[in-house]
Formats: structure tokens, C-alpha cells, sequence
């Protein structure tokens, strides 16, 4: 609880007491008047006075001003007939303590947004002449080695070049297990390091870094809201005025029909009265208040959880889910490949050795994980060879000239690019024939072509995650009825990969531009979205076309993050299914209210006016529901 909060309990409870003293006391009416002012001026002067300024500003009807009319108008009423001041300052009390509970609220959902600004760092440590100096992260230059001693923030993002520690990331991830790194890890800013001194050399400015990135992220999601949200700044806009003259004509034209068609004495106080407590049912806050708090809390609550969702528009959107597409490389596989089988052709002269040290020098110069695959098997990069010639063919594969042999390797486009004739025959004896024994291997395919002659094939394999399966089967439970995979893999290793997930949907050997046609054969016009979820900067044009874009594991790669509706902190496919879950409790939650409020609302109004229920009454189902709602609203901060 904050200091203003405190505040306003310390007044709350002050005028609490005072009215029970007074509901006791024997005065004569002025000096009732006088003292029933002190609790009611102390408890409810900030409203009087926002109620002053929106008339001043020209934007009166709200909540306040209603505030106001009502309980000064059971105050003239008490002073010229009835000598109650009771009502008036326990309607003023029992809205402060609805204000004080939506305080809480919103103070607990901010902390847990504070929580993930706290990774916004004070200093970068810079080291000259042996001297450790405190300078700003704005002034640190790409490329300047930094320090980061145990107990602080890493400043910016960049790579380990002396020193290992372990990283405590939940503030990014929402991971609770920390993060080992040793000497040429990549390290992202907003972690913090548990223990051991790290030298980081910066890979990028403080602006263009993680923890900025993801700041920026949070800070603006409530300026995109969702369609129930802007309801209701449309539902109050048009509804405020309404009442407001409903409850003047149920004030007026009552006692004129009484007085001119029955000609009875026109009973001014009676309808003044049920008009002003008409004012204090049909206050919109509990609306006003629960329906952007109930986002508000659910943004926060999926952040705590490693999800950064950003705008409430996008966590209606994903609570709508019904069909999830997923990029194999990277979102259910760990995109670490290892070379798992060499297989020389029957008429080859190569061994297995020779094949792959032709094509991991072929590879030498990319940078592609398959490459890198290649390499590592390899293991004796620097043997003297020389490579000439390289040339990178999109779709196909790789050409080059290895000591003087011409080298090609890649997919079987390239094997028919590579060969002059009798390619279909060749490759027909790789790895998709019946009698192989790599036929069951799940894994990318990579033919080797030397000197116009097709020598054999190896076999990468990507890894499974270990909770990739169990990700399938959350998003079945929490509703998802369809998945798909896309991949530019063969059809033989994305089977194998879909039937060891449980996913029957695949299509395989697809090029970035395949994987946006083929989102969009998927899209369905309707109430139910389509959301995409992969990682890479290969990714990012399908996450801009899909109705809910999420970057999977995308920490540092900007195309992702820029094009992405939802961010996933870490690389757990399980947070697929987490987000919908907590999309879909928040706009339970949401529709709960709105339901809740309106139909309260509705029902008292009709029995205040026919005057069934009074100020009492009036009080607790404005005061009521809105406390109610706001806890209610509360609920979507824990997943």
C-alpha cells in the first residue's frame, strides 16, 4: 500500500468513526448540518474537487460529478426535510472504499510491471588504466568490453570474453533456473549475474538491446486496445449523458403529471430523491474501472510468466485460437543439428571419411546451422585445403571448388542441377529407398555431388525438445483444435518429426515465401484465429500475415520481435499453450464483468425507480459491484 493509499484508509476510517458518533448524538438540525459536514468534507473533498475541474474542463459527465450531485443533494434534503445526513456521508464513505480496493488492484498489477522494468540497468562498468568506472549504458559504444560484477544488471547485450557465471533470467523468461555461460556465450541485457566477474564485449548499442526492447514492448501495450475494451469507452461516453437526463425527467415529470392530470400536491422530495439515488446506482465505474484493469492485470500477469503480450487487442485475438502453425527449426527443435549417418553411393570410390571432408569444407564459409553441423563432425577445418569459387544457390544448396574438385551439396534440386543426366535414377538410391537403412532416419538429407558424380548422401538430424510433445498435448487441452507443421525440411525427416510429436498436419519443403502462401490457404474469416509461432528472421514475414504472430525464443532477433504480436521470453514451446490459457481467463474474466455490472445495474435502476430501493441500496450496488468486479479483475494476475 502506497502513501496515498494510506492516506485515503486514515480518512476512510476517520469518517467512519465520526459517523457512528454522530448517528448517536442529539443536536438541533443547523448544528447536525455542521458537524455531519466534518466527516463528509474529509472523506469526500478530492471528489468535490475533480468533479470542479471536470466542469472547468469542460468534460463534466463521469463518475465524480455524479458523486457529487448525488450526495449534495441528499444533503439540501436532509436540511429541508428529512434531518438525515447519514446518507450522504456513507454514500461518499462507500465509494472511497470501492476507490481504495481499486487502488490495491491496480498498485498490485503495476508491481508486477515494475518487477519487469526493475531490468532496466543504471551503469555500464567500463575498465581504463586498471580503474573501474561507472558510465551510461547510452554511452557505451558497440564493441567496448564491459564488466559485470556479481549482484549486477548486464547493461547491454554482447559476448562473453573472459570470465563464466551463472544468470539469473525470471525476470525475462519467467525461468527460475539459472542460466550457466562460460567464454564466447551470447549474453542479453536485463539478466543479472549470480556470482563470478564477466568480461562482455557489446554486440549492440543500449537502445537496440534486449532489456530496451522489451521495455518498450510493456510500456506501450496499452495503447493497443481490444475491441471489448474500446466498448466500454464508448458504452460510458453515450451512457452518462443518458442517465443524467433520465434522471432529471424522473424527477420532473412524475410530480407535473401527479399535479396537472390527477391534480394531487406534486411530492417534489419523494422523486428529487429517487432521482438523485437514480444518479448514484447508474455511476459506470464498475465498467470503467474492472474492464481495462482486467487486461491491464492479464499483460502483467503473462509477463511475470516470460510472455510479453503487446496490447490487449492481441490477448483477445489469442484467446480466439483455434488453429496453431508451427516453424519445425528452432520452436520444437532445439535447431541444433548433428551429422548422425554418412552413406557413400554403391559405385562411389569415397569413404565416408571423404565425403564428409569435402562437404564440411564446401560449408566453410556459412554460417547456416546445418554448415556448422558439418563442420563440427568434420572437426579438422584448418587441414590446409584450399576452397574456391563458393557459390551459394537459394532453394538448392552449395557449389564450390574443393582442391581443385567441384563440389556440390544440397537437396536433391541440386543433385539434378549438379548432374547432367540420370539424376532421378541416382538419387533414387539414397536415402528414400525401401531397403536403406537411413529410410527410417529422421533427419535433412544432404547429397553429395564431386566432379559431375553423385558419391552418397549424409544425414543431419535436428533435436527434439524435451517438452515439445507435452506442448502438442497442452494445446489440445486448452483448446487448440488443429496444428500444423511447416518446415523446409524433406518430407522423410518432417514425418518422422511429426509422428514422434503427435502432429498429423505437415507440409514440408517450403521456402519462406511458401510458408506465407501457405498461412494463408489456412486463414479462416471468422470469430477463430490462426496463430503462427516460429523464430529466425526467415520467420518474420509469416508472423506479420498470421492473425496472431508469435516469436518464438527471439531474444535479440529484431525482425521476430518487430513482427511478432506476442513475444515468448525463452524457447519452451510450452508457453504456447500458457498464453492462450491466460488470454482466455482474462476475457472470461472480462465478459464476467460486463455482464455483472450491466445486469446489476439494470435491475436496480428499475427498482429505484419505482422506488423500491433507496440511497442504502443505491450505494451497495454501485460501491458493491465495482468492488466485486475489481476483484474479480484481480484474479487474471495469477496463471
Amino acid at each position: 500500500m502506497n502513501k496515498k493509499q494510506r492516506n485515503n484508509l486514515i480518512r476512510i476510517i476517520i469518517a467512519a468513526v465520526l459517523l457512528i458518533i454522530l448517528h448517536f448524538a442529539a443536536f438541533d438540525r443547523p448544528i447536525m448540518f455542521v458537524c455531519y459536514m466534518v466527516p463528509y468534507l474529509i472523506v469526500g473533498y478530492d471528489i468535490l474537487k475533480k468533479a470542479g475541474k471536470g466542469i472547468v474542463n469542460r468534460q463534466p459527465l463521469d463518475e465524480n460529478l455524479l458523486m457529487a450531485i448525488a450526495t449534495i443533494g441528499a444533503i439540501a434534503l436532509a436540511v429541508y426535510k428529512t434531518g438525515d445526513f447519514t446518507e450522504a456521508v456513507a454514500v461518499m464513505l462507500f465509494y472511497q472504499v470501492g476507490e481504495l480496493f481499486q487502488g490495491y488492484a491496480v498498485g498490485k498489477s503495476r508491481r508486477n510491471i515494475g518487477e519487469l522494468m526493475d531490468i532496466r540497468p543504471d551503469y555500464a562498468n567500463i575498465e581504463e588504466d586498471g580503474v573501474i568506472t561507472k558510465v551510461d549504458p547510452d554511452d557505451v559504444e558497440i564493441g567496448t568490453v564491459i564488466i559485470v560484477q556479481p549482484g549486477e544488471k548486464i547493461p547491454i547485450d554482447g559476448i562473453v570474453v573472459e570470465g563464466k557465471a551463472s544468470l539469473d533470467t525470471s525476470a525475462l523468461t519467467g525461468e527460475s533456473v539459472p542460466r550457466a555461460v562460460k567464454e564466447d556465450d551470447e549474453v542479453i541485457s536485463g539478466c543479472i549475474n549470480t556470482n563470478g566477474v564477466l568480461k562482455i564485449r557489446t554486440t549492440r548499442e543500449f537502445d537496440e538491446s534486449t532489456a530496451s526492447k522489451v521495455l518498450d514492448l510493456v510500456e506501450n501495450a496499452s495503447s493497443r486496445k481490444a475491441r471489448s475494451e474500446n466498448f466500454i469507452s464508448r458504452f460510458a461516453r453515450v451512457y452518462t449523458p443518458i442517465v443524467v437526463i433520465c434522471a432529471v425527467l424522473l424527477a420532473i415529470v412524475p410530480p407535473v403529471i401527479s399535479m396537472a392530470a390527477l391534480g394531487m400536491a406534486p411530492n417534489w422530495g419523494t422523486w428529487i430523491y429517487r432521482a438523485l439515488t437514480f444518479l448514484v446506482i447508474s455511476c459506470p465505474c464498475a465498467l470503467v474501472i474492472s474492464i481495462p484493469l482486467s487486461f491491464f492485470a492479464g499483460i502483467g500477469g503473462a509477463s511475470r510468466e516470460g510472455i510479453l503480450v503487446k496490447g490487449s487487442n492481441y490477448l483477445e485475438a489469442l484467446s480466439k485460437v483455434k488453429t496453431v502453425v508451427m516453424d519445425k527449426t528452432g520452436t520444437l527443435t532445439r535447431g541444433v543439428f548433428e551429422v548422425t549417418g554418412i552413406y557413400p553411393s554403391p559405385d562411389s570410390d569415397l569413404s565416408e571419411e571423404e565425403i564428409l571432408h569435402l562437404a564440411a569444407h564446401a560449408e566453410r564459409h556459412s554460417s547456416h546451422p546445418i554448415a556448422q553441423a558439418l563442420r563440427v563432425a568434420f572437426g579438422k577445418e584448418h587441414d590446409g585445403c584450399e576452397v574456391d569459387d563458393v557459390e551459394e544457390i537459394a532453394g538448392h544448396g552449395i557449389r564450390a571448388k574443393v582442391d581443385g574438385k567441384l563440389v556440390c551439396i544440397g537437396n536433391r534440386k541440386m543433385v539434378k542441377l549438379a548432374l547432367s543426366n540420370g539424376a532421378d535414377d541416382v538419387v533414387a538410391s539414397g536415402p528414400d529407398a525401401t531397403d536403406n537403412a537411413a529410410a527410417d532416419t529422421a533427419g535433412t538429407v544432404i547429397h553429395v555431388v564431386v566432379d559431375g558424380k553423385y558419391e552418397g548422401y549424409i544425414i543431419i538430424s535436428d533435436v527434439i525438445k524435451e517438452t515439445s510433445a507435452e506442448a502438442i498435448r497442452k494445446m489440445r487441452e486448452a483448446g487448440v483444435t488443429r496444428q500444423v507443421m511447416l518446415t523446409g525440411d524433406g518430407k522423410a525427416a518432417a514425418e518422422a518429426v511429426g509422428s514422434q510429436l503427435g502432429i498429423t498436419e505437415i507440409y514440408s519443403e517450403l521456402l519462406p515465401a511458401d510458408k506465407v502462401s501457405k498461412v494463408e490457404e489456412l486463414l479462416t474469416p471468422g470469430k477463430q484465429s490462426l496463430a503462427f509461432v516460429g523464430d529466425g528472421i526467415n520467420d518474420a514475414p509469416v508472423l506479420s500475415r498470421a492473425d496472431i504472430g508469435i516469436a518464438m525464443g527471439a531474444l535479440g532477433l529484431d525482425a521476430a520481435i518487430e513482427a511478432a504480436d506476442v513475444v515468448l521470453m525463452d524457447d519452451d514451446p510450452l508457453k504456447i499453450a500458457k498464453a492462450i490459457r491466460i488470454s482466455r481467463k482474462c476475457m472470461r474474466i472480462v465478459h464476467e464483468n460486463i455482464w455483472f455490472a450491466i445486469g446489476i445495474k439494470v435491475l436496480c435502476l428499475f427498482l429505484c425507480a419505482v422506488g423500491l430501493v433507496g440511497m442504502w441500496a443505491a450505494i451497495f450496488a454501485d460501491v458493491g459491484v465495482m468492488v466485486l468486479a475489481v476483484l474479480n479483475a484481480i484474479r487474471t494476475l495469477f496463471v
